[in-house]
């Protein structure tokens, strides 16, 4: 796949270690969900990484939610990066957790953790979700309180849609002013998460996006699918759609 060149034309800080980069670049089009690979050159070495996009397709750049690991290859030189830097930027997008791939359902449950909630946010802020879902539930899992990112862009999803629209922190590592405490697929498991939300997991109702790290995916799926839930598939249509980001 080819790659052009984008600049930098925002930095976010976030946290000492969470940030985001809105970019500049001539990219192909592409929907809410999907992601395309970032690269610095290093020497004689191009390192990349898939990364999904966070702002919706019509948006006049493109903005990427990062982790830094200080041991990693890329991000600490992605995180040194400021407004006019440049990078390179895979021009065509992919991956298939996208609501073309959903079917049908009343309530649409948004299941994430960390920088995972990446590709739910430009999928909310699209607008598509909202004309196709009664009920949008964004879930977000973290361990701390601070990591808890895009506050501003939630609340205006609740002022928008009002009751319509459900956001549920859960912060693991410490007390948090209305996150839930602990873990999602044990919430789910025990039924906290849907007393909280006010709505249950139904195999007629529910579509459920999942995207965290493998564990929380993996764990989340068994639980779902003891609750009578299915995977969902193209060749049989289900429930669950999910996506690792690690």
């Amino acid at each position: 796949m080819a790659w052009v060149e984008g600049r930098v034309i925002e930095r976010i800080e976030w946290t000492p270690t969470l940030f985001s980069l809105r970019v500049a670049a001539e990219l192909a089009p592409y929907k809410a969900g999907q992601f395309t690979k970032l690269a610095l050159e290093q020497g004689d070495r191009r390192i990349q990484r898939a990364y999904s996009f966070v702002n919706p397709p019509s948006a006049p750049y493109h903005e990427f939610y990062l982790v830094e690991i200080p041991s990693g290859e890329l991000t600490p030189s992605l995180g040194s990066l400021q407004a006019g830097d440049t990078l390179l930027v895979q021009s065509q997008a992919t991956g298939f957790l996208t609501l073309d791939e959903v079917p049908a359902g009343r309530d649409l449950w948004l299941l994430s953790t960390g920088t995972a909630i990446g590709p739910f946010l430009s999928m909310l802020a699209d607008g598509e979700a909202f004309n196709r879902f009664e009920n949008l539930v964004l879930v977000h899992g973290v361990r701390k309180g601070e990591e808890l990112s895009y506050q501003d862009l939630i609340a205006s999803f609740t002022e928008q849609y009002g009751a319509r629209f459900r956001y549920v922190p859960f912060v693991s590592r410490e007390p948090w002013p209305d996150a839930m405490a602990g873990r999602i697929p044990a919430a789910i498991a025990n039924g906290q998460l849907q007393a909280r939300v006010g709505l249950e997991f139904s195999p007629e109702l529910s579509q459920v996006l999942i995207c965290g790290n493998p564990e929380m995916v993996k764990e989340t799926q068994q639980t779902l699918l003891a609750l009578g839930l299915a995977k969902n598939l193209r060749r049989a249509p289900g429930n669950i759609s999910a996506e690792n980001y690690w």
